[in-house]
């Protein structure tokens, strides 16, 4: 090819010492274009790659990397750990070798039919969703939190000195990334594909964020620090289903996009979009997998620590603050006392509004404030702000379909693994966390029609440029569900009359 049209990329690559070019449609996933690097290096397709650019930097290897030229190409380097063999061939393996590891660590033969349902689940979701790689790598760290699980069952005390919640000391960097402007674009937008990002490249992403908004630069803050304290925030989320450091690079994407959407930065001070976003990066520290009403019914040390008063939130805040507490990840070092205590309070302020046993007091304090909203009155913006975290912490069903549907199954997944534990241990179960008893539809529809759009209306009377972007995609998601409960209301009725025919035809004989 002479020269690529514009629905092509062309990118040059350093092979051993001379100069590849590499050609590939716009259109092509990441997985398409490493398969063609590998070609190019002359090694097997999915050999894992790490690309680095003339500086050194790592550049993801996506659609949108930046361009490259003869005289400038990019040097790819197959990472250690071996290739990628036959897909099904690799995760019978993991799963062999996971099964030997619980046999020999935990001698779990009473919970053998309990470890065996839930690998099968892993394995139909395997085969349901095409043998992807990806799905096969999330299957590894699901197991590996099911592990983790297993080991808990003797000690149900997430509290134990086996978990450090102080950030290590001398982390090393994690790789720099180059972000490509497309990137940099779609980060301002709800419609960000969160599932596209690997943990090194949101660290780089929430890095970013803090330095466009002109946090780094206003309030002093030492890049390195920042580096280092958002390395520490990584290590203290748990590998749950759901409250991981994925769901808090989601919430915090969401936040700056709210920001950049709304021009928030020309209606609050520098300290309020700080504090903003700060909670959203640690609203769910060291979240353990089960919720308020078990920590209150199981009567747990932190229940126990924090009086039944939101005890995750609470605890939220001190993992915040002790990771603070330390000299090389404070990255509010520069500010006096007076001037951190503002921080600090307004900081656990936001993270206690997300509980949701306080929805409705929360949202008509708001919607009492809404139609004579006053940025200067500070009660006003407190509320506010309170509103705004809470819109990002539940906004997953405001991104696309095929972004949003996913979090619904990691949801589900740990309410499932929590009312599982509720009836091994004789606690009360939720209704929407029984396995027996929830669907997809049943889960979403009442959520969406009386928490989520109500309150995003809400906001849409100080903000109307959200109602495109955030209300409409929540409302096309309540009708969608609803039409899914509609076929699944149908099929149960079929189902229902030829159970009763065959019962009667039985009767008859």
């Amino acid at each position: 090819m002479g020269s690529a049209s514009s629905s092509y990329r062309v990118i040059y690559l350093d092979v051993e010492g001379r100069t590849q070019k590499v050609v590939f449609s716009r259109f092509c996933s990441p997985c398409d274009i490493k398969d063609l690097f590998c070609t190019a290096l002359g090694v097997p397709r999915n050999t894992n790659l790490s690309l680095l650019d003339s500086s050194g930097a790592m550049v993801s290897i996506d659609p949108t990397m930046p361009h490259n030229t003869e005289r400038s190409p990019y040097r790819v380097l197959p990472m250690t750990g071996g290739q990628l063999a036959d897909k099904e061939e690799l995760f019978q393996n993991v799963l062999t070798q996971v099964a030997e590891q619980f046999s020999r660590a935990f001698k779990i033969n009473e919970l053998k039919s309990e470890v065996t349902n839930r690998l099968a689940m892993l394995e139909k979701r395997v085969e349901l969703e095409g043998m992807k790689v990806v799905e096969i790598e999330k299957c590894r760290t699901d197991i590996k939190k099911l592990r983790v699980e297993m080991a808990s069952r003797n000690n149900s005390n997430f509290l134990e000195d086996t978990k450090k919640l102080t950030p290590r000391r001398d982390v090393p960097s994690y790789p720099k990334y180059m972000l490509s402007e497309q990137t940099i674009e779609a980060l301002k937008k709800p419609a960000f594909d969160v599932w596209l990002w690997e943990a090194n490249e949101m660290l780089s992403c929430l890095e970013h964020m803090y330095h466009d908004l002109g946090l780094v630069t206003d309030f002093n803050i030492n890049p390195i620090t920042l580096k280092r304290w958002l390395l520490s925030i990584h290590d203290n989320y748990k590998n749950n289903p759901f409250h991981n450091f994925r769901h808090c690079f989601c919430v915090t994407q969401m936040m700056y996009s709210m920001i950049c959407l709304c021009s928030l930065q020309e209606k609050f001070t520098q300290v309020d979009i700080l504090i903003l976003m700060t909670a959203a990066v640690c609203h769910d520290l060291d979240h353990p997998g089960f919720n308020n009403t078990y920590q209150i019914n199981a009567r747990t040390e932190l229940a126990v620590r924090y009086n039944d008063i939101s005890p995750l939130e609470n605890h939220h805040c001190a993992v915040a603050f002790q990771i603070f507490s330390q000299p090389d990840c404070n990255i509010f070092s520069s500010f006096d006392p007076e001037a951190f205590k503002q921080l600090r309070q307004g900081t656990i302020t936001l993270i206690l509004a997300t509980d949701m046993a306080r929805h409705g007091e929360i949202l008509d304090s708001f919607k009492q404030k809404v139609d004579s909203f006053d940025f200067t009155d500070e009660e006003h913006a407190t509320c506010l702000k309170m509103v705004l975290i809470k819109c990002c912490d539940i906004s997953n069903e405001v991104r696309p379909m095929e972004v949003a549907e996913p979090w619904v199954d990691c949801l589900l997944e740990e309410y499932f693994m929590q009312s599982d534990r509720e009836k091994t241990e004789g606690l009360p179960v939720a209704p929407f966390m029984d396995r027996e008893r929830v669907t997809k539809p049943t889960a979403q529809i009442g959520f969406i029609k009386f928490v989520l759009i109500p309150m995003f209306e809400s906001v849409m009377k100080l903000f109307p440029q959200i109602e495109e972007a955030m209300v409409q995609p929540l409302r096309e998601s309540r009708d969608r569900y609803e039409e899914l409960k509609q076929i699944d209301d149908a099929m149960n009725e079929v189902q229902k009359k030829k159970s009763e025919s065959l019962t009667m035809g039985g009767k008859k004989k």
